[in-house]
């Protein structure tokens, strides 16, 4: 089941990445929603000023604060860092996760189809371990509608992100024409 929904997930992401690409301008906002399970608001721990060199998609890690800037004036943005623990009903339940805001900003003079989506995530800090995405309370994963020129989406997200661990790797690709945006950093 962790494979087709990963599958599912590296699917949406292409097909988001590829949109982004090709329509312009587009941000993802980090907001994250009020649910019951306690969560604890963390910063990205030392992490560079944005560049030049970090407003374009590439294999080169960002940053966790850096604002990826497509070629077609798409932007994403990951924001609002917190780490909690999923509820028991949750998929999958009771395990801690990093949760953040991935922000898409349409600045294209065309629609994005942000349906598609994908966000993966990793921890470690030598030898990376593929992190599970959350779905819980306020976390359903990608966007239901295609984002308008102009528009702005911030869509909640959550990765497994076991206590003793700080060190990311979160991929974000917001249309299936989109390059991946790789950002890392450490959560504290």
């Amino acid at each position: 089941m962790r494979h087709i929904a990963n599958a599912c997930t590296a699917l949406a992401a292409t097909a988001l990445a590829l949109s982004l690409s090709a329509c312009g301008g587009t941000s993802i906002e980090s907001r994250t929603p009020n649910s019951d399970q306690t969560e604890e608001t963390v910063t990205p721990a030392s992490e560079p000023e944005p560049t030049d060199d970090a407003s374009q998609a590439s294999d080169q890690p960002h940053s966790l604060t850096d604002t990826v800037t497509y070629e077609n004036n798409a932007s994403v943005t990951l924001q609002g860092f917190s780490r909690g623990v999923s509820h028991d009903y949750a998929a999958p339940g009771n395990t801690p996760y990093v949760r953040f805001n991935v922000r898409v900003v349409n600045g294209a003079k065309s629609t994005l189809d942000v349906t598609a989506m994908t966000v993966n995530c990793q921890y470690g800090d030598e030898e990376g371990k593929q992190a599970e995405s959350i779905y819980d309370d306020g976390l359903e994963g990608s966007p239901s509608t295609k984002l308008l020129a102009g528009r702005t989406v911030s869509v909640p997200w959550a990765c497994e992100l076991p206590k003793g661990q700080s060190h990311v790797q979160i991929e974000v690709t917001p249309t299936p024409e989109s390059a991946a945006a790789i950002y890392t950093g450490s959560i504290k």
